[in-house]
């Protein structure tokens, strides 16, 4: 018996746990409202997609969680000191998935679309000095699994990527920076910044005002990891002061994005909802099948997140 625990919609719900049900044919699925008093007590696997932690809490025997989505920090600050170890999915098809996004909308600032969409709302003719692809500097804050291969495949388009990290990285093709030294050399020598952190105490923020000032003057950001990282109120000076040329917004502080929000109306600004790299419940279903499977036949959990760390 593992229950489904989670304070996403029915209908998102119903569609996890079928594909889940389908994954695991010898495990039996159900949402937490529907296990009983005694089949709480029971319970040492939990599978969760934003779960309210009262709901964890009440199942007293739970010796670890699965989530169904990369991000867990929402649930680690929820939860003061958990007794459980919390699993989050490293899905490689989320990753190719990032890395397409990452790809598609660094083209997008690369190629300076935003500036042909105000020409042709202005009805205004008048073709762009085209910089090459290996002249344009391509900063990548997150060399996690995901920020590997989107760095990866802006290498392979021929771009010139560095990348920066909490602790140091080596990656073939990718100038690698770590440190907080670090962080304020990359930035310097952005002209286009791509945020693929995870959200924790130290990254809440990072991208503040100072931070953002780093990045030469025309240079575009990506905001690919949590609305937190960024400082609004600082993007937003710097985009009306000319010293940064245009954002690229998929994540957002609140979500979804409040109408009155300032970042609606910028025209420097793409607001996207949250859509960069969706997870896939079958891919994902069969992760968390192989790592359950795993444990029913080892007793081992899989690699869990570090609590202090954030991931």
């Amino acid at each position: 018996m593992i229950p489904f625990v989670s304070r996403i919609g029915s209908a998102e719900q119903t569609v996890w746990i079928n594909q889940l049900s389908a994954a695991m044919p010898d495990e039996v699925i159900l949402p937490f409202s529907a296990l009983t008093l005694e089949q709480r007590q029971e319970c040492d696997i939990a599978i969760v997609a934003n779960p309210n932690p009262d709901d964890l809490l009440a199942l007293p025997s739970l010796k670890w969680v699965h989530s169904v989505w990369a991000g867990v920090e929402r649930m680690i600050n929820e939860l003061a000191s958990p007794t459980f170890s919390i699993v989050r999915l490293v899905d490689p098809m989320l990753a190719k998935t990032m890395s397409e996004a990452v790809l598609a909308w660094t083209l997008f600032l690369h190629r300076d679309m935003p500036a042909y969409a105000k020409q042709q709302s202005e009805g205004y003719w008048c073709p762009r000095p085209m910089v090459e692809a290996k002249n344009r500097r391509i900063g990548l804050l997150g060399l996690g699994a995901l920020g590997q291969v989107s760095a990866q495949r802006l290498v392979d388009n021929g771009f010139t990527v560095a990348g920066w990290s909490r602790s140091e990285k080596q990656i073939e093709g990718v100038q690698c920076f770590s440190g907080e030294d670090g962080l304020i050399t990359l930035l310097s020598q952005s002209d286009l910044l791509v945020c693929l952190l995870p959200l924790t105490t130290q990254t809440q923020h990072l991208l503040n005002l100072q931070n953002l000032s780093y990045l030469p003057k025309g240079a575009s950001l990506i905001n690919f990891a949590r609305g937190a990282i960024v400082d609004d109120k600082a993007l937003l000076t710097l985009l009306d002061q000319g010293h940064l040329s245009h954002a690229v917004l998929d994540v957002f502080m609140q979500e979804p994005l409040p109408i009155e929000h300032p970042y609606w109306g910028h025209q420097s600004v793409t607001v996207l909802p949250h859509i960069s790299a969706p997870t896939h419940p079958v891919s994902a279903s069969q992760i968390v099948a192989s790592n359950v499977q795993h444990y029913r036949l080892t007793n081992c959990i899989p690699s869990a997140v570090d609590p202090m760390r954030g991931y």
